[in-house]
């Protein structure tokens, strides 16, 4: 089960596979000004990221919701409830910032496939109870938490073209570690039985 919750670490690998998939960036040279580089080729949009993150969000609301409600021990039970409200505030803060720019997200492959793991993955934490359940959700939080956060670096921070969403990314990295650190913690604690 350990395993098989972890789904979500192809987060990484379907953000890579949308890049392959996107089509090649406008390569005519852009005049000089302060504007940020043009995406390179296969590169995901502003819009796009903003899907991602978005999804990415809310898969993770979801499966803290399904935690808090069938979760036994306490400590797993706080964490899921840290992770609704730190995502659910990354997903105003994306939403308000893309509002205020007057870009709407671009569903994608990436987040596309985050909303269908995300599926799979609460329908196997659904079959666990108990104990094995705690271990499953902080499992798949671990697994989920380090994909996000190399996602974030290795893609959606270098491809955001625009510097208030490069900074909202920028400034969300911090708790997405922290986030990745507590559940190895829990990890580690509930192995110990």
């Amino acid at each position: 089960m350990r395993k098989g919750l972890a789904v979500l670490a192809l987060f990484l690998a379907a953000c890579s596979a949308q890049e392959a998939d996107a089509p090649p960036a406008d390569t005519a040279a852009a005049p000089v000004d302060s504007a940020p580089p043009a995406p390179t080729a296969g590169a995901v949009t502003d819009p796009q990221i903003a899907a991602i993150v978005v999804a990415a969000n809310a898969v993770d609301v979801a499966a803290g919701e399904l935690a808090v409600e069938r979760g036994t021990d306490a400590r797993v039970k706080e964490f899921a409830q840290r992770m609704i409200t730190d995502h659910n505030g990354v997903n105003q803060a994306a939403s308000d910032l893309v509002t205020r720019l007057g870009v709407t997200p671009e569903p994608n492959a990436t987040s596309q496939q985050l909303e269908r793991d995300g599926e799979l993955a609460r329908e196997a934490l659904g079959r666990e109870t108990g104990a094995a359940f705690d271990r499953a959700y902080i499992d798949n939080e671990v697994t989920y938490h380090q994909a996000v956060l190399d996602a974030i670096d290795q893609t959606l921070i270098p491809n955001a073209q625009n510097a208030e969403l490069r900074a909202l990314l920028e400034q969300t990295r911090p708790a997405i570690a922290a986030h990745l650190e507590h559940a190895r913690e829990l990890q580690t604690s509930l192995a110990a039985g």
